[in-house]
């Protein structure tokens, strides 16, 4: 066997750099970007090897190891999975600084391949810098702490040991049920200990993503359950997007006559003048697809978790008689609810059940139904979009009318992009899809901060066309320091800062479950003298670099998105918006568990838990 002396840096970095991916029959580099904030942990031996690769995976500088690594999810759902960012840290801080990032990326079923430091094994410097020490366990450290948070764990003890563990490691990253986030662990002592290894081990290797295939016996039977529906509705999740099958989701619902609601991460899985498209489902949904849902008999839901969003903490499908069936590369998701499992890939699937289902179609009755009801949601869209004078607190707007706004305005390939608060539901409710895909929504982990970071990964994925990103004041003060990462690596993006003066939506929810608001609205949280202290989002992106503006008027909106999309730098727009009127906020019909007392101290939220449990009536129980 012919051999290579190499430290495990060295190792490490060599075998990342030999994966390639073929994409549309072209072979590029699995891993497309790195992310990496050296210190005394990754520096000298592992940050050094980056350097030697920059030429097969830039490397580009993050200022926060969490918004690093979510810029790396950001990558790799902008390239549906199919190529894998790279966040790298020291030891201490710096790691456990990724542990929200890889809680985003497990939630969201996303590659991510982190590495840091660790302690030493030898332990002969113990207890090193930023080491907290366990005292019933030595060989606990903070990376331990990744271990719930990732899909495959390791620390690397011995230089050998890699040749086993980064093909499990990739493998996990790859394959469509166990897709989620990796960690390794690198010993500052390990990393710079030398090995022979094999030649072959760093050979150029092409991966695909596999098409796990149903069983055909299992199509048949989901093709009896269909045969009997009279109202069989699909349920498209963000599994259609990765199995590259938004064209076979609307071959099939048009072949076969079935309407389709979307997911949060399934929207724009079809396009939005579709006549089979209901609208999108759930509590952050629309009252067309949710009436769908309640009178479905069949519901067919392709790659979905079916989180609680979607179902409406599992009220939303009202028919005790409904029978599930759910396609999924996973058993894990496919199995829930009792639902009839259909193990594959959604294109795979589809292709298959609709080959054995023939010419059959669901009545037309139905499927003009789900069109009349999607065309009230329209309506309602735009009455959002375009509220009425005196509607909304005077020199502010609403999420919906900026939303719509940009649903206009922004060009083919540009990407929209949010995560938690307010945002998300807004835009889930009230976005047109006017293209197939480019669409971001983190709202499995939900997590503030996403934003800004998951623009910058987004951009650095799509380089030749706008991300947009849709971000609350609350975020943006939680973490925006990638406004400067843009601006120092070339990464244009366009932000739109949505200012309600605090964390609105939460304050909505205080209030509608009959608490009285309190640390939420900035109103709420004034200093001793009752000054009520605001910051300047226009300047305080400025200083990072960027260009920016604060509208005075909603009128100014569509010439400062002119002037955004013409720049040559990242670009803030600033908008005030109501956070307290009626009409600042959309809604549908759809109940939503929330944790609620038993007992009650006024009358006000004696009613609310009341109204509370009479929607839980409606919850399936298991089943």
């Amino acid at each position: 066997m012919k051999t290579v002396r190499l430290t495990v840096a060295e190792a490490f970095a060599n075998y990342l750099a030999a994966q390639k991916i073929e994409i549309d029959g072209k072979v590029e580099q699995l891993f497309g970007a790195a992310f990496a904030i050296f210190g005394h942990g990754n520096v000298t031996c592992f940050g050094q090897q980056l350097k030697n690769i920059e030429d097969k995976i830039p490397t580009w500088r993050g200022q926060n190891e969490q918004s690093m690594a979510t810029a790396a999810i950001a990558y790799a759902k902008a390239n549906q999975r199919r190529r894998i960012g790279i966040a790298t840290s020291s030891i201490g801080p710096g790691a456990t600084n990724m542990i929200t990032a890889a809680g985003i990326a497990h939630t969201n079923r996303l590659p991510l391949l982190l590495i840091s430091g660790d302690a030493y094994i030898s332990r002969l410097p113990d207890p090193v810098l930023q080491q907290p020490e366990n005292f019933h366990n030595p060989s606990i450290t903070c990376n331990d702490a990744f271990k719930p948070l990732t899909r495959y764990w390791d620390r690397i003890v011995s230089p050998a040991q890699i040749i086993q563990s980064l093909p499990h490691a990739l493998n996990t990253m790859l394959d469509p049920e166990t897709c989620g986030p990796v960690f390794i662990g690198l010993p500052q002592d390990v990393q710079g200990m030398a090995y022979d290894f094999p030649e072959a081990f760093f050979a150029d290797k092409v991966h695909r993503i596999r098409r796990p295939e149903p069983e055909m016996l299992v199509i048949e039977e989901a093709k009896e359950i269909l045969l009997n529906a009279e109202r069989p509705l699909i349920i498209s999740g963000g599994g259609v997007h990765y199995s590259l099958a938004t064209d076979e989701l609307a071959d099939f619902a048009a072949k076969h006559n079935i309407p389709v609601v979307e997911t949060i991460a399934g929207r724009a899985t079809m396009l939005q003048d579709n006549p089979l498209n209901a609208g999108p489902i759930g509590v952050t949904g629309s009252n067309s697809a949710n009436y769908m849902a309640a009178h479905a008999d069949v519901v067919l839901a392709i790659g979905t978790r079916l989180q609680d969003f979607t179902t409406g903490s599992w009220s939303v499908f009202r028919n005790p008689d409904m029978k599930l069936i759910s396609i999924n590369v996973a058993k894990f998701d496919a199995i829930k609810h009792m639902s009839y499992p259909v193990l594959g890939d959604a294109k795979a699937c589809m292709t298959k059940l609709s080959g054995v289902l023939g010419n059959w179609r669901s009545a037309q009755v139905w499927a003009d139904t789900a069109k009349a009801q999607a065309d009230e949601w329209k309506a309602e869209v735009y009455r959002r979009t375009h509220p009425k004078k005196g509607e909304l607190l005077p020199g502010t707007s609403s999420y919906a009318e900026v939303i719509g706004k940009l649903n206009t305005q922004m060009e083919k390939g540009d990407t929209v992009l949010t995560a938690a608060g307010g945002l998300p539901a807004e835009l889930s409710m009230n976005w047109q899809n006017y293209q197939i895909g480019k669409f971001d929504i983190d709202f499995g982990f939900s997590c503030m901060g996403y934003e800004i970071a998951g623009g910058w990964g987004a951009k650095i994925a799509n380089p030749d066309n706008d991300v947009v990103v849709l971000v609350g004041d609350g975020s943006y003060l939680i973490q925006n320091s990638d406004i400067y990462s843009s601006v120092l690596t070339g990464q244009k993006m366009i932000l739109v800062v949505c200012d309600n003066g605090g964390f609105a939506v939460i304050n909505k929810l205080q209030n509608n479950t009959g608490n009285e608001s309190f640390n939420n609205l900035l109103e709420d949280c004034r200093r001793p003298d009752g000054e009520l202290a605001r910051v300047d989002f226009a300047k305080h992106a400025e200083s990072q670099g960027a260009i920016s503006e604060k509208l005075t008027s909603i009128d100014q909106f569509d010439a400062a998105f002119v002037r955004a999309k013409e720049a040559d730098r990242t670009y803030v727009i600033v908008v005030d918006i109501d956070p307290v009127s009626p009409a600042a906020w959309s809604k549908c019909d759809c109940w939503w568990e929330v944790g609620l007392p038993e007992v009650t101290r006024n009358e006000g939220t004696e009613k609310k838990v009341a109204d509370w449990q009479e929607g839980k009536n409606l919850q399936r129980r298991g089943v």
